[in-house]
């Protein structure tokens, strides 16, 4: 389960970021994950409390954002959303596209808890 190494990685740029911030304790992350990303958000959510065992983000949730998959023809220039079973022209159906979005596993929100006193 390749899961268990992504959460480790990102549990470290997660402990950066907190770092930097001077953060107390890590609420929750949040992360983007396209269809085509090799990454299976199911598995991602149950190995993240394994990961984050011991570490400052042990208490914190992970919020799993699932990404549309786009596509822009090279033929018609269209752009529209597709299924990863069919990368066709949602417009002209040829199968010459470029994919927009899909394929990503992006960090995109860490929440902190700062101790300010």
């Amino acid at each position: 389960m390749h899961e268990l190494s992504i959460c480790q990685a990102l549990l470290e740029e997660v402990e950066r970021v907190a770092r930097e911030q001077r953060a107390c304790r890590i609420v929750a992350v949040t992360v983007r994950i396209g269809p085509l990303s090799g990454v299976e958000p199911a598995l991602l959510e149950s190995a993240y409390p394994l990961a984050s065992a011991g570490t400052p983000a042990a208490d914190s949730r992970l919020i799993v954002e699932r990404s549309e998959l786009r596509v822009r023809c090279l033929e018609c220039g269209a752009e529209s959303q597709v299924q990863s079973t069919s990368l066709l022209c949602g417009r002209c159906s040829h199968w010459r596209v470029r994919i927009l979005s899909g394929q990503e596993l992006l960090l995109t929100r860490v929440e902190l808890e700062r101790d300010d006193t």
